[in-house]
């Protein structure tokens, strides 16, 4: 391996640290991320006492969000390249949303479609699977349902590999002003470059989510209506209890996406940098 080879290999773990200095050094990431997760509260505070108005109040909040995920996107990706060089603010948060709204909208409705193609063919595998295990006499439906799994299972891989490989058009679109298509180019190009450093990035992303994923999921049970009927002695939950358990959930949530846009801004900088050297 090359001498630019083992360093390009380090770029995961070198930009921990310039990620985690932006973010003491700008707070205001995280108060913007804060901000943005206070809007899933009503739907947690309804969902111990009223389940089907916290579902309706979900599926309203959900689509805000889809609305408004790319302008937030766009702005928050541009606010953490410039708090890595520096100090950011609100503003650069409207500038770099309005600027790159429209193209990572069409992003992300192209991408959700191939999530949305995928997803039905793997559905339709396991329907055909369950009608298959029943048809005829065992052999036969076991073979086809083996068939099918083996299917779906490609199908599955094929999803990982294309998210794995597209994970920062987003990126592209905004900090280095590509095109629609050219940002999933740019994108593809990066990360077939760089798959060693690519899979330790996402593998410290990986560890991060399972660990606070884990505070933050215990936190979103204690907020569910079943929280009563769990296997394990739960005691009667009181609205300190509930509120500080959505109180731990957003804050989760905060330091994660914080950290994911100042960590994945580092990261991709870093490979496009030493790519293009």
């Amino acid at each position: 391996m090359s001498v630019l080879d083992e360093r390009i290999s380090m770029a995961a773990l070198h930009s921990l640290h310039p990620a985690i200095r932006a973010l003491i050094r700008n707070p205001i990431l995280i108060l913007i991320v804060g901000l943005f997760g206070l809007v899933q509260l009503p739907q947690l505070a309804l969902q111990p006492t009223q389940p089907i108005v916290a579902g309706i109040v979900s599926l309203g909040i959900t689509g805000i969000l889809l609305v408004a995920m790319p302008f937030f996107q766009g702005g928050l990706l541009g606010m953490a390249d410039e708090a890595l060089n520096g100090q950011t603010s609100a503003g650069t948060l409207v500038a770099e949303g309005k600027m790159n709204y429209i193209r990572l909208l069409l992003a992300y409705l192209a991408f959700f479609a191939v999530n949305l193609v995928l997803g039905f063919i793997v559905v339709l595998a396991v329907i055909l699977g369950g009608i298959g295990l029943y048809a005829g006499d065992n052999q036969p439906g076991l073979a086809i349902l083996g068939a099918v799994a083996v299917v779906g299972g490609l199908f599955v891989l094929v999803y990982l590999l294309v998210t794995f490989f597209i994970q920062f058009y987003a990126h592209a679109i905004v900090l280095s002003d590509t095109t629609l298509v050219d940002g999933f180019k740019r994108s593809v190009s990066l990360v077939r470059q760089n798959i060693v450093s690519t899979l330790g990035y996402s593998l410290l992303l990986l560890v991060g989510s399972l660990v606070f994923g884990g505070i933050g999921g215990v936190a979103s049970l204690l907020l569910s209506p079943q929280a009563t009927e769990l296997p394990l002695p739960v005691p009667d939950l009181s609205i300190l209890v509930l509120a500080g358990a959505a109180i731990v959930y957003v804050v989760v949530l905060t330091i994660l996406g914080a950290f994911y846009a100042t960590y994945s801004v580092a990261f991709y900088r870093s490979i496009e940098q030493k790519t293009l050297a």
